[in-house]
């Protein structure tokens, strides 16, 4: 069942039915499209704390269409670009903002997922085709950073984040690049699905946590204090949570892991879940979530506060994987949504470099 965007939501247990505008289902974002009216019908505050976030005169922003599935966008502070990842295309492509100019920045690209940049402004990577994260250096040469654990290949590691304090990198390897076929390569998963970090000063890759079914998108909070990881399990296990679990950040460990949030929501009366996918915080400590596979009224970006509440809707026509705050003041939100690239200004910080 798609619900309309007319409907009634509420979230469940603290939120009561919010109204979600006369906007209509079907949206043209096309560049012949009538200019939206303020404000923005397709930012929606489910409470008090999001509306010191929404900007009136802030519209949603098609800049880019005609991808097969865009992930992993990422920003380049010293570049001044947005990156990201088309991954059925094995292509990554970058837009500069002073113009709207797309291109392709690097094809092939391994059918890479994830993408971040490091605090020296190195882009990494998660490369699907070649299970491998990899580090691309300024005089273009490429550093493998991991591709085996205890022997073993990773099955297609998915995303990825940089820790300052450290420089520690942490990923994800749920192997959705090893189960769906890119180019009838389709492969066994050779690792149980899990959470890795790459120690800094040895190299040495450590499994964090396989306390999940399939780890996808991932975040630390403002103080890093935290690690969020989206379960997107549910896609191959009947009996997965759709939802988003935190833990204790404790130097190279984790610890005290428990659920954040559902991803279940009131519609119409009815529950739906859809999956969350990338995951960002904001400076304030909220969390902004990719999130679909619901429909109307649902797909786009969830925004939570830090104690869990649903505060906020950025509704999309489009299934929404993945985000990134960007910008010279990280406050332009870039989304990654099936087809195509979005883009919103917010009264909000990126609380991370990308």
């Amino acid at each position: 069942m798609q619900t309309s965007r007319r409907s009634f939501l509420t979230t469940l247990g603290t939120l009561a039915a919010a109204p979600l505008l006369s906007q209509s289902d079907v949206r043209d974002f096309g560049k012949s499209a009538a200019p939206v009216r303020y404000p923005e019908p397709d930012v929606i505050a489910l409470d008090d704390a999001f509306e010191k976030i929404k900007i009136g005169n802030a519209a949603i922003e098609r800049l880019h269409t005609g991808m097969r599935w865009a992930e992993g966008p990422a920003w380049s502070g010293p570049g001044q670009y947005l990156m990201w990842s088309d991954i059925p295309n094995n292509a990554q492509m970058r837009y500069l903002p002073d113009d709207g100019h797309v291109s392709t920045l690097r094809k092939p690209a391994q059918f890479s997922n994830g993408n971040t940049f490091d605090m020296q402004g190195r882009q990494l990577s998660c490369e699907h085709e070649t299970r491998r994260v990899v580090r691309y250096e300024p005089n273009g040469t490429v550093t493998v950073l991991a591709e085996k654990f205890d022997g073993k290949p990773f099955n297609a590691p998915n995303d990825i984040v940089v820790h300052p304090g450290d420089g520690a990198i942490w990923f994800t390897d749920p192997g959705y690049g090893a189960l769906f076929a890119y180019e009838g390569k389709k492969q066994p998963l050779e690792q149980k699905e899990a959470v890795f970090r790459i120690d800094p000063a040895t190299a040495k890759i450590e499994k964090v946590t396989d306390e999940i079914f399939k780890p996808n998108g991932l975040c630390f909070s403002p103080d890093y204090k935290k690690l969020y990881i989206a379960d997107t399990g549910s896609s191959h296990y009947k009996d997965a949570p759709k939802n988003i679990k935190v833990w204790d950040v404790d130097g190279a460990k984790l610890k005290n892991g428990s659920e954040y949030v559902s991803m279940k929501m009131k519609m119409e009366g009815e529950i739906f879940s859809g999956m969350a996918d990338g995951l960002r915080c904001d400076t304030a400590g909220n969390v902004w979530v990719g999130a679909g596979w619901v429909g109307p009224g649902y797909d786009g970006v969830h925004i939570f506060s830090g104690e869990g509440q649903r505060i906020g809707l950025i509704l999309l026509p489009e299934i929404c994987a993945n985000i990134c705050f960007g910008g010279p003041r990280r406050n332009r939100l870039f989304m990654a949504a099936s087809q195509s690239l979005y883009a919103v200004y917010v009264e909000a910080t990126g609380a991370h470099f990308c």
